[in-house]
């Protein structure tokens, strides 16, 4: 196989995994939630320049364990004092108001970091090759992989195992019910949403660690991760992983062959996804027909 090609098949794998984890989060939040989070990609920004900022005293390992619980501590505010405001409107509500959000948190990234991008620093160890002749696969790249599955284990295993999980899916399933059975659906929709933030977090700090630290980082991964949630299946949360890593993978095979199709390809692939199988890879029947 060509070595271009699988230079940008690999890549493509790596962005992949950015999107499957933004779309994990998304597909949370608007499951229970019911809410299509545009502010996601800028949780994603400001978990990164936590990290920044507390790198110089944590080290790496350290700033990537707390920074996304501090964004899911900034999601928890917003969720109690906006969001819930909002969950018995029209869902566009929650949708304008989140697009605003986005535009003040980078605002807000702007005032105390600046404008200019800044590099967040990864491990030596991790920073060189595993081979010689795939310079490409260094440890950092296989480890953003391995992150991506392991998170979407340990959250499959929360949701299947705990009581917090199970209440979770019912909920999804049938809120109104859930109500009934005594349990508080607004404490139950907090978690839900700090969960899909510190998912958004962690996404941030490896992407920043890959691609460079900027304010608007998260605008490029928002919408392909939307794209991965559509072509994956709205409902199914394995179905956003397996579509953020398709459409990952598909627009780096582009990009050997037709740099400029590169991501129109991942629309391309939403488009007919949505005419040959509306629910998507792993959907719910008749969620769209």
């Amino acid at each position: 196989m060509n070595l271009v090609l699988i230079f940008n098949t690999f890549n493509g794998l790596i962005t992949g995994a950015f999107y499957a984890l933004l779309a994990l989060g998304l597909a949370l939040i608007l499951g229970l939630n019911n809410t299509i989070n545009f502010a996601q990609g800028a949780f994603m920004a400001l978990a990164a320049y936590f990290a920044y900022s507390l790198e110089p005293s944590l080290g790496f390992w350290g700033a990537l364990a707390v920074a996304p619980l501090l964004a899911g501590v900034l999601g928890l505010v917003v969720e109690v004092f906006l969001i819930r405001r909002l969950y018995k409107r029209d869902p566009l509500y929650s949708l304008l108001l989140t697009f605003g959000l986005a535009l003040i948190i980078q605002d807000l990234i702007r005032t105390i970091w600046g404008a200019t991008g800044v590099p967040l620093s990864i491990p030596e160890s991790l920073a060189h090759p595993l081979s010689q002749t795939y310079f490409f696969l260094t440890g950092y790249r296989l480890f953003v992989v391995i992150v991506a599955l392991a998170g979407t284990a340990v959250l499959f295993a929360v949701l299947r195992y705990t009581r917090l999980g199970i209440r979770i899916r019912a909920g999804n399933a049938d809120l109104e019910t859930v109500s009934a059975l005594g349990v508080n659906i607004y404490l139950l929709r907090t978690a839900n949403f700090v969960i899909g933030i510190v998912f958004a977090g962690v996404a941030g700090i490896l992407a920043a660690g890959q691609l460079g630290l900027e304010p608007t980082m998260g605008d490029g991964l928002l919408m392909p991760a939307f794209v991965a949630i559509v072509v994956g299946g709205v409902g199914s949360l394995l179905g956003s992983l397996l579509g953020g890593l398709l459409i990952g993978v598909a627009s780096g095979v582009t990009t050997a062959y037709f740099p400029a199709a590169s991501e129109a390809v991942i629309y391309l692939i939403m488009g007919l996804m949505l005419v040959i199988r509306p629910r998507g890879l792993m959907g719910q029947e008749g969620l769209f027909e």
